[in-house]
């Protein structure tokens, strides 16, 4: 069993399922690109109640980032890599717009009409 899966995940590592099938789009050509993470384990053994044996494993594929190649731009200029993998500071900005948005917008409206010498609506 423990052979079967190893070649099972050898076929799914390989590195044409890292680096994805390009996609065209117009002008361009997207290659996504991902990491791949796999364990697993087992064990058995006896003692004075008995024997017993176990076994598991886990496994996860992660998107992590998008080539862009731009076919009518030649050279490194032509080739653009996105991060997918979300920083801490961005995770921070989108949290604090969310919840902020509302006064924003209020605060920007306030001053529009503050400017104009109206009164709120």
């Amino acid at each position: 069993m423990m052979k079967e899966t190893a070649s099972e995940l050898e076929r799914i590592l390989a590195s044409k399922n890292v680096m994805g099938e390009p996609v065209d789009i117009a002008d361009k050509a997207v290659i996504p690109v991902a990491r791949f993470g796999f364990g697993f384990g087992a064990g058995g053994g006896t003692g004075k109640m008995g024997g017993g044996e176990g076994g598991g494993g886990g496994g996860g594929i992660d998107p992590i980032a998008l080539v862009i190649i731009h076919k009518d731009v030649s050279g490194p200029e032509g080739i653009q890599v996105l991060s997918l993998k979300r920083n801490a500071v961005a995770q921070i900005i989108e949290a604090v717009s969310e919840s902020l948005a509302p006064q924003v917008i209020e605060a920007i409206k306030a001053m529009s009409v503050a400017e104009k010498g109206e009164k709120e609506p």
